[in-house]
Parts: structure tokens; C-alpha cells; sequence
């Protein structure tokens, strides 16, 4: 599993010339960071007399902060196994037509499966920025830069996630399959931006009146 390497066994693995772990991996990854970031500002605002008034709150976003961190870290191996899925399919005789048949489906029916785990990285993504406008706004003072780089790294994760998700469309036949996701990939984005430069706000006034 790549989450139980040390991060330098994973960096070298990264570096290495095998496509896997590749982009998909490190979006989730990226957003993993992120929600980690967010969860530390909630524990840094969690105990503070100066705000007792969001303790519970906070508490309530830890939690699912870090049900969130789980679920991306999860999709770290789960897309480096989607990948080497379609590899396999790839890597399948074609010698006669119905080879070449089964082969062109498991190709398919893989690169679909390849499209779900970034698509699903970026859906954890929405939810992961909606805990961290709340912690931007209501968080530590102190810690306004980490919620604002917890934003970016969500914000890296959405669109890097996006990226894997369009060139594994760009390989699939199904037409509505193609077009269902391609919509759903659009709208997931626009969200994710509009989510960025909202929590970039409450970052940027924090720190000019911190």
C-alpha cells in the first residue's frame, strides 16, 4: 500500500518511470493535506477562551474532517489500483475477434472504473472546502494561513483530480457515460472554484486585521 510508505518511499516511488502512483494519486493526496490543515485549526481553536463560542462547531467539523482525510487517503491506493486495471486490460490477448472483443470491453469497462476515482476524489473535495470556509471564518486567527493553504490544496487536489478524469473520458465510447460525467465534472469545478476564492476572503481579512 502506498499509505504505509514514509513520504520519501513514496516521493522516489512517485519519481520512478512507472505510470503508477501518478496524478490521480496525488490528488488525493492533495487532498488528504488539505483536510489535514483543517483539522489542525480546528484543534487549535478548540480550548480557546476567545472562542468558546464555535467550540462546538469546530468539534463537529474535526469530525468530519477527518472522515475526510480518511476517505482521500483511501483513494491515494484506491486510483493506483483503478490504473493498474487498466493496464491489465490492455495487456490482455488479441490474437482472434473474440479476444480482441473481450479485450476492448475490459479496456472499457476499466478506464470507466480509472474515471470514478478521481471524479470521486473531487466530490470529497466540495465537502472537504465547505469545512474549511467555516474554519477560514470562524477558525484561530492565528492559523488563517493554514485554513488558506488547506483551501489551496483542496483547490489543487479538485482540479488535478479533474484532470485525470478528462483524459480517461477522452478514452471511453460509451457516449452517455461520457456525457453524464462530463457535466458532472464541469459543475464539480465551478463549485470548487467559487468555494476557493470565497475562503480566500475570509483568509486575506483575517490576516489583514490579525
Amino acid at each position: 500500500m502506498l499509505t504505509a510508505k514514509t513520504v520519501s518511499k513514496f516521493l522516489d516511488e512517485l519519481a520512478s518511470d512507472s505510470p503508477a502512483p501518478g496524478g490521480g494519486s496525488t490528488a488525493a493526496l492533495a487532498g488528504a493535506l488539505g483536510s489535514a490543515l483543517t483539522s489542525m485549526v480546528c484543534r487549535l481553536t478548540i480550548g480557546k477562551k476567545k472562542y468558546a463560542d464555535v467550540e462546538g462547531e469546530m468539534k463537529s467539523i474535526l469530525e468530519k474532517s477527518e472522515e475526510l482525510r480518511g476517505k482521500f487517503t483511501a483513494l491515494i491506493d484506491l486510483d493506483t489500483e483503478a490504473f493498474n486495471k487498466v493496464m491489465e486490460a490492455y495487456s490482455l490477448p488479441k490474437d482472434n475477434d473474440g479476444q480482441k472483443a473481450l479485450r476492448s470491453m475490459a479496456i472499457e469497462q476499466s478506464t470507466k472504473q480509472a474515471t470514478l476515482a478521481p471524479l470521486e476524489t473531487m466530490k470529497h473535495v466540495i465537502d472537504a472546502m465547505a469545512l474549511a470556509k467555516t474554519v477560514a471564518e470562524k477558525g484561530n486567527a492565528s492559523s488563517a494561513s493554514d485554513a488558506g493553504v488547506s483551501a489551496l490544496m483542496l483547490h489543487a487536489a479538485m482540479e488535478s483530480a479533474a484532470l485525470n478524469v478528462e483524459i480517461n473520458l477522452g478514452s471511453i465510447k460509451d457516449a452517455e457515460f461520457v456525457g453524464w460525467k462530463t457535466e458532472e465534472l464541469s459543475t464539480l469545478r465551478r463549485t470548487g472554484s467559487a468555494q476557493t476564492e470565497e475562503i480566500m476572503k475570509f483568509v486575506r481579512k483575517k490576516m489583514e486585521t490579525k
